[in-house]
């Protein structure tokens, strides 16, 4: 079985379940767990992307997903606090669990927010994706944690820094103690895009100069396409906002080119399966 392991992450394989944990992340494992979901026979999607409702044994599956992740880290799966991601860059702060019974999934409290931040201790907050960036947030100092979604749209509306900014107003972090780690997702290398979007991260990023930086946007020999590294950018703004380099931690694992462990949008296509950050704070 493949290994996905490298200098920042470690890839745990279990009986029931397998997943990626940051080594960073490990330093603190008195204060926090957390954990990446690795597999594609595992499916955390709980609604459809129309927000309907998923069929009854398509959602008994995604509970028994999460129940086996959340078991092999030793939470509770009912403590799970779930935005409902709408590719938005809303932040919501979790300070109860408002379901005492079930998991706070698929919420009017949660709806168009894509990131989460908390001091609650036993919160495990959840975040999903198929290429899309998740990205988590650990403050030692003050005890605080973030998990978030930042897809292309995201990316472009800065969620990250927006997450950071709203957890030194809110809970008086420091950017300079905030870890952050980079969960698996599509890499430049698969990341193609039309002129539309390239148009729309060049106004966007001009403070980043990236239609002259090769390293962030590069265009396609032969079409009129382009490759993005939204990782790059995020870390980039991260650093800008006051983000220590060493704090910055991205798994380095492209979705895409590990489609075969990693569920992935561009690649599934229709019926595509979601996998899952887990955080919380012990």
């Amino acid at each position: 079985m493949k290994d996905l392991s490298n200098e920042n992450v470690v890839h745990i394989k279990k009986e029931e379940v397998q997943y990626l944990q940051f080594r960073k992340l490990l330093e603190y494992k008195d204060t926090i767990t957390h954990v990446y979901s690795i597999g594609t026979d595992v499916n955390f999607r709980t609604a459809r992307a129309n927000k309907e409702k998923l069929p009854k044994q398509d959602f008994s599956k995604a509970m028994q997903d999460y129940k086996k992740l959340c078991s092999a880290i030793n939470v509770d799966y009912k403590n799970l606090v779930k935005t409902n991601q709408e590719h938005t860059d809303n932040i919501a702060i979790a300070t109860k669990k408002i379901n005492q019974n079930f998991p706070d999934i698929n919420l009017d409290e949660y709806s168009r927010t894509d990131g989460i931040i908390t001091q609650k201790e036993n919160l495990v907050l959840s975040t999903t994706n198929a290429d899309c960036i998740l990205i988590l947030f650990f403050d030692p100092v003050t005890k605080t944690i973030a998990n978030i979604h930042s897809g292309w749209k995201g990316t472009l509306q800065r969620i990250s820094i927006k997450t950071v900014k709203k957890m030194v107003k809110e809970f008086e972090c420091k950017p300079e103690d905030i870890i952050c780690c980079i969960c698996p997702s599509i890499r430049k290398c698969h990341f193609e895009v039309d002129k539309d979007v390239k148009d729309l991260f060049e106004e966007e990023f001009r403070d980043l100069n990236i239609s002259q930086n090769t390293d962030i946007m590069e265009k396609q020999k032969d079409k009129e396409k382009w490759n993005i590294d939204t990782v790059l950018i995020n870390k980039i703004i991260l650093s800008n906002v006051g983000l220590k380099e060493e704090n910055i931690i991205d798994s380095g694992i492209c979705s895409i080119c590990n489609k075969d462990l990693i569920h992935s949008f561009r690649a599934e296509k229709q019926g595509y399966g979601l996998n899952t950050a887990l955080i919380s704070l012990l």
